[in-house]
């Protein structure tokens, strides 16, 4: 497709910027190779693959995506990525923007769209992408060599792209994201919970009350939106926060175990091993001689 060519020219052309100070919510990214999969920590977003392909893994669910393809988070996940297809001559291109749940309530109010909350529906989706959303996409981007209009054209392009992601096969899951009284949001507000004290024992009846829930339909909502347990999405993020005040500072591991919420060293390391690969200090080793890990959505 041309706009679909154009729009990864535009990226290949701007992506060592990485991110546009003129709209906070948009990120580029090029690879020129297969990456080894890293962990992150994503937030609501839309991200377009224009070249290339890549593999989005959460909980026991895996999702790959290619150009003219496009993946929507819903709700803040940690999740396991990696460019699968990519190469100096053709290399992974993709373009991200942040979904912004008081934009989309904006969009939702105007028109009186709130359509139907789908309880059940999964916090990551992958769907083609049609003309009508390529179009305003594209147009965005060539916003990037003109840069005084970026800061007047880009917020009503970014709604007019919220506009046709709301109109599309992914509609629900936006107006999830913008709905304060949605399944997801409440089970958004559990998550943020979680995410302030992960070194705190965890308790399921606790969890439903902040999301005003029964524990029972909160433990079914949160399993089908993040794909995992309660308790599981905790376990991430501990360790996920393990590794990352491990690459930044000299701590060892075993106090790092203990200030995320592990009572034991041996615990800690086992499950530090279980889902990065390594334990600890190899794995530090490891990421010390690549590139550092990053979690974002393109």
């Amino acid at each position: 497709m041309q706009a679909l060519a154009e729009i990864g020219s535009l990226i290949a052309r701007h992506a060592a910027y990485g991110s546009v100070a003129a709209l906070p919510g948009l990120r580029l990214r090029k690879t020129d190779r297969p990456t080894e999969p890293v962990t992150g920590f994503y937030q609501p977003a839309f991200s377009l693959v224009a070249q290339g392909a890549k593999q989005t893994m959460l909980g026991g669910r895996s999702l790959r995506y290619r150009a003219g393809q496009y993946l929507v988070i819903s709700i803040d996940v940690p999740i396991f990525s990696c460019v699968t297809q990519a190469s100096p001559q053709q290399p992974y291109l993709a373009c991200s923007l942040m979904l912004r749940p008081a934009a989309i309530a904006t969009l939702l109010l105007e028109t009186a769209d709130h359509g139907r909350d789908t309880a059940s529906t999964a916090g990551l989706a992958v769907s083609e992408a049609p003309p009508e959303l390529l179009d305003p996409m594209l147009r965005l981007l060539r916003l990037l060599e003109r840069p005084d209009d970026l800061p007047v054209l880009g917020p009503l392009l970014e709604r007019e792209i919220l506009w046709r992601l709301l109109r599309g096969e992914q509609g629900t899951l936006l107006r999830q994201i913008g709905l304060a009284d949605s399944r997801l949001s409440q089970i958004a507000r559990a998550v943020q919970w979680i995410r302030r004290h992960y070194a705190e024992a965890l308790r399921v009846e606790q969890l439903a009350a902040v999301a005003g829930m029964s524990p029972s339909s909160f433990h079914r909502h949160f399993r089908a939106v993040t794909a995992m347990s309660p308790l599981q999405y905790q376990k991430q993020i501990r360790l996920q926060e393990a590794r990352a005040r491990l690459l930044a500072s000299a701590h060892n591991a075993a106090d790092v175990g203990y200030a995320v919420g592990y009572d034991s060293p041996s615990q800690f390391s086992r499950e530090y091993r279980r889902l990065f690969g390594a334990p600890p200090g190899r794995d530090m080793a490891r990421l010390r001689s690549q590139e550092q890990p990053g979690g974002e959505a393109a």
